[in-house]
């Protein structure tokens, strides 16, 4: 069932970001006058089609990855005469690049709108206060103590962790040292820097970021309490039960859910003995940890889940909420401020500064379609925003095969005084075909890893 929810989430998903970047283009061109033939939500065969009386056809297809807008075009074939003012290919250069910039657009649009509403809401957040700081890394070389709020990273103000992580994630790839502005539990407030030596490229891959620096967010702490056991795991085999209090392993207190981690994943293979508080008395349970591959590395895991938490302090949440207009003018930055990330992070993909294991396909977009649904509309929501941004960047890219490479395509006419000839427009959607299958390569070999390890 968690599957199919995480499916039908995607699917959903993929059809309103598809229908918004579509209906951009098919806007634009009914408005310049162009006919459109087929409005199309998928590719392939037809499984739902109506003509409507604009004479467009309207259609959901059996592949959902996507849609197309077809328009009239002589180059596809013989118009008649009297149709000819309406054709894609009549219409001047600056009227075709408007149709092929709708599209994109219409998604940044939907990215404003859809932060817009969770701003007037209000998006609720955690504060970016830290909790352990690790002994000899930058972050402790810089001062940072464990109760310390990140106010501002370089320039940007930083109310949330979100925004915290990444302010600092942009600092680290304009290389230099990261500035910080600090706000300690007293209330004083000091300036510290991150001094990143050596690969940072290696700090840009999936969760490395902070332990690579040496500090994570403040967390209340989970007691080492077993809240699931995996089916079919260690824990289950050895007849651990939910409830039990894990106390000791080997010999060594346990006070928390994060020391049981700590003792247990850099021993894979081991046989540990297990001291349990069961209903008042004390148990002693062996268990055969199991070896599990976490990136380059061998970790060890019993398959036990602590219990939920307690509620986080009241001191520790923020809410970031605005009137209609201030929404408008923070939507518009927020989108505009991620656009501008998303093309950093694929420049510095390319020029091999940023881990290319940061490319994600349709799995991990799945996963977390479905996470965010499951917890709730503002989720979902933020989650739309994010991917619609991302549409929008993709597919500006000069890549032939999108919507940039066809505008370049328009511009060298444009520049040419006539049409690129039919050979060169065919050699570059074959470039433009490749670089795809190989971005589609890297994004869905980082997804079977991360569902595999």
């Amino acid at each position: 069932m968690t599957i199919l929810s995480y499916v039908l989430a995607f699917l959903v998903a993929i059809g309103v970001l598809v229908a918004v970047h579509e209906y951009g283009h098919f806007w634009m061109a009914r408005r310049l006058g162009i006919r459109v033939l087929r409005f199309s939500i998928g590719f392939g065969k037809p499984l739902w089609s109506r003509r409507g009386a604009d004479g467009t056809e309207y259609a959901v297809s059996a592949i959902p990855l996507g849609g197309y807008v077809k328009l009239l075009d002589e180059r596809e074939g013989p118009i008649e005469p009297s149709q000819l003012s309406e054709a894609y290919n009549r219409k001047p250069v600056w009227a075709r690049i408007l149709v092929l910039l709708a599209g994109p657009f219409a998604n940044f649009l939907f990215a404003v709108l859809a932060y817009w509403v969770l701003f007037v809401a209000g998006v609720p957040a955690l504060k970016p206060v830290l909790g352990e700081v690790t002994a000899d890394s930058p972050a402790a070389q810089a001062g940072l103590r464990a109760g310390d709020e990140i106010v501002a990273v370089g320039q940007r103000e930083t109310g949330t962790r979100e925004a915290a992580v990444l302010a600092v994630l942009d600092e680290l790839m304009n290389g230099g040292s990261i500035e910080l502005q600090l706000r300690d539990a007293g209330g004083e407030m000091r300036s510290a820097a991150l001094r990143v030596e050596g690969n940072r490229r290696a700090l840009t891959e999936p969760g490395a970021l902070l332990p690579g620096l040496g500090f994570d967010f403040w967390y209340p702490l989970v007691p080492a309490v077993v809240g699931k056991i995996v089916p079919g795991s260690p824990a289950e085999r050895a007849g651990l039960l939910e409830g039990d209090v894990i106390v000791a392993v080997d010999g060594q207190p346990v006070s928390d859910f994060a020391g049981l981690v700590a003792v247990v994943q850099p021993k894979p293979g081991a046989r540990l003995a297990f001291t349990i508080e069961r209903q008042g008395a004390t148990l002693s349970v062996p268990i055969d940890v199991e070896s599990q591959r976490e990136g380059e590395r061998l970790v060890g895991r019993i398959g036990v889940q602590p219990a939920p938490p307690g509620a986080l302090p009241e001191e520790m949440r923020t809410r970031e909420r605005h009137g209609p207009f201030g929404a408008l003018l923070r939507a518009t930055d927020k989108t505009w401020d991620m656009s501008v990330l998303t093309v950093r992070m694929l420049w510095n993909v390319a020029t091999g500064d940023v881990s290319v294991k940061n490319l994600s396909g349709p799995i991990n977009i799945a996963e977390y379609a479905g996470f965010s649904a499951r917890q709730g509309i503002l989720a979902f929501l933020s989650f739309l925003a994010i991917v619609s941004v991302s549409l929008f960047v993709l597919n500006l890219l000069p890549i032939p095969i999108l919507d940039g490479g066809q505008i370049v395509y328009q511009l060298a006419e444009f520049a040419k005084g006539s049409p690129l000839s039919e050979r060169t427009q065919a050699v570059g959607q074959q470039i433009g075909i490749l670089l795809l299958l190989v971005l589609m390569s890297f994004a869905f070999y980082n997804d079977l890893s991360r569902l595999f390890s």
